[in-house]
């Protein structure tokens, strides 16, 4: 019945001009052309579209039946006419209206969702490639338009993240970043072939944004594979590498491209990009820097007198945009590509003037945040070695002016005594080797202001700033030893006073009234707990003006029980100090008679 009507419809339609055709014919061509694909008739439909008396009205109205014949292809992949439905949209591609052909296609890839994004996609790309062919006018507006379609279409689609997700790719994304190569292949030839054709101009154009948009996406969060482990296979390195190829054939070659990002001058012809520069851009280029200096892709092709030091101004920038992101596979890049710069430098080489680059005290700013944000504790630790390395690699002004920028922003104890830390390390140096007016001295006194003191007196949460405290105690425990009140290098013994009067006795009071506090509430723990002997209910209590969450009663007496073991622990080595400086001043007093 469906195909008696078509061709009763296209009997009429034959004795028509193609101008004479009404809206009213292309309704019932769709209607019955679609109902003979549905009921199966797939072979009759495909001698009708043979028939080259029905060339003209398919010309017209059989863009209408590619879509039928799509869904057929992708959800009846077990059909025995499979073969008949593939030749019936190879010819109905050869002979539609390829303007009409062009915005249906469009269509068909925007509509699926999940894995059958991908499906879709390597089902039409070689049909799309025919139909952009075809059209003569406009082709660099068509193939921008395409390709915009199909990368919006697979930034939907999950990147793989491990190994074994690469090799299945269940959505099929690797599968589209091989078959996307191979599509926009001939259009990149045409660039480069005909360069004196303005046309190509604007198909060159099309070109660069379609490469910056998939260095975002998908690799600017794509795992790849280790390098010795076949990285031939790796589609992700494939996919980067031809997209970096591209860039060099249309006229813009990495080098170019990572060396003159963020200069005032202009660097892009495409008023689009130009106008990207500092938003959407800095992801794209960002992700070209990890694939070039850590991935080494291409990396050969850049020129071999560039500094160590010239090569890590140039990736801060880079390296600050991964770390702000939130995502692991994004921001861990970062780390590998700040790693990748300071194993170039020599220790201590990094001179402090690079500091006065914003990037420069950004960038540790955001590895504090790994380290105390990070939810993985392998990254966690990577961030802190790799702060340690960009320490190691800072002269001696520059650990100093990093240091005081740390304590002054990291608002976290631990950050706050991992810099104690290294400033003790640091006046180690200055006192057994080479004297270091930036660790001894005036200079250093400025520093301890910042750590030999309570930031909020006596008042101060002492445990939750019990890292810094105990790194603080240390650290003036070493200066108590090592350095006498006669010789007085680090300038100490001057500071004296104001060291008692703005750390340690303040932190006496603290002590006496945190642990006052603390025994209060065991004491209030263990009285309910007589009260109710089996009760296994949850309770909580409130510690330094935070309720502590519900958990069962043995378990806060636990938890008490631990800050005042802390409490002790910081008592202790206060009083170790203070008995120092003691012995140290009396010592001193007694040398002072006998001469």
């Amino acid at each position: 019945m469906a195909v008696e009507e078509l061709q009763s419809i296209i009997k009429r339609c034959q004795i028509l001009e193609e101008h004479d055709f009404k809206e009213e014919d292309f309704g019932l061509f769709q209607l019955a052309g679609q109902r003979c694909i549905e009921e199966g008739h797939i072979e009759e439909l495909l001698e009708i579209i043979q028939n080259e008396k029905n060339n003209v009205i398919i010309k017209s109205m059989g863009w209408n039946l590619v879509g039928p014949v799509v869904r057929c292809l992708l959800w009846n992949d077990k059909d025995e006419k499979r073969k008949e439905y593939f030749l019936t949209l190879d010819l109905l591609v050869k002979l539609c209206n390829p303007k009409e052909l062009l915005l249906g296609l469009l269509e068909l890839i925007e509509e699926p969702s999940g894995k059958q994004i991908s499906h879709i996609i390597l089902l039409l790309l070689q049909p799309l490639q025919t139909v952009i062919q075809k059209l003569h006018n406009n082709k660099a507006y068509s193939v921008g338009l395409v390709l915009s379609t199909l990368w919006s279409q697979l930034s939907l689609l999950p990147v793989p993240y491990s190994k074994e997700q690469i090799q299945t790719d269940d959505y099929g994304l690797c599968q589209c970043c091989k078959a996307l190569i191979e599509f926009t292949k001939p259009f990149v030839e045409e660039v480069t072939d005909d360069k004196e054709n303005k046309e190509n101009e604007k198909l060159k154009e099309e070109l660069l944004k379609f490469c910056f948009k998939s260095l975002k996406c998908p690799l600017l969060t794509a795992q790849f594979l280790e390098q010795s482990e076949e990285a031939g296979n790796d589609p992700f390195r494939c996919f980067a590498s031809e997209i970096i190829g591209f860039l060099s054939a249309i006229g813009y070659p990495f080098p170019q491209i990572i060396l003159n990002h963020g200069r005032k001058k202009k660097t892009w012809d495409c008023l689009e990009l130009e106008e990207e520069e500092d938003k959407q851009l800095a992801d794209s280029v960002a992700s070209l820097a990890y694939l070039v200096f850590v991935q080494g892709i291409r990396i050969d092709q850049l020129p071999l007198v560039l500094s160590p030091s010239y090569l890590l101004q140039l990736n801060m920038g880079h390296i600050e945009v991964f770390l702000q992101r939130t995502e692991e596979s994004v921001f861990s890049k970062g780390l590998e590509l700040l790693e990748y710069g300071l194993l170039r430098l020599e220790d201590n080489s990094l001179l402090y003037q690079y500091l006065e680059i914003k990037s420069f005290l950004t960038v540790p700013q955001g590895l504090v945040k790994v380290m105390t944000l990070c939810p993985i504790e392998t990254l966690r630790k990577k961030g802190l070695a790799i702060l340690q390395l960009y320490i190691n690699k800072l002269d001696s002004q520059g650990k100093y002016t990093l240091f005081r920028c740390l304590l002054n922003t990291s608002n976290h104890s631990g950050v706050e005594a991992f810099v104690i830390q290294n400033i003790k390390n640091q006046i180690d140096l200055s006192l057994k080797k080479t004297y270091n007016k930036w660790f001894i001295g005036p200079q250093l006194i400025s520093l301890l202001d910042l750590v030999l003191f309570l930031p909020e007196g006596a008042e101060t949460d002492l445990l939750q700033n019990s890292d810094r405290i105990m790194a603080s105690l240390n650290l003036l425990r070493y200066l108590v030893i090592k350095d006498n009140e006669n010789d007085n290098q680090t300038g100490l013994w001057t500071e004296l006073e104001k060291i008692k009067n703005n750390f340690l006795k303040p932190l006496h009071t603290g002590l006496n009234m945190s642990k006052a506090h603390y025994e209060a509430e065991i004491k209030n723990s263990q009285e309910k707990s007589q009260v109710v002997p089996m009760s296994k209910d949850l309770c909580s209590i409130t510690v330094g003006g935070e309720e502590i969450p519900n958990m069962p009663p043995e378990m806060q007496l636990k938890v008490l029980h631990s800050a005042l073991f802390t409490f002790d622990l910081i008592e202790s080595v206060l009083a170790r100090v203070e008995e120092l400086i003691e012995i140290k001043t009396k010592s001193t007093s007694e040398e002072n008679v006998i001469k």
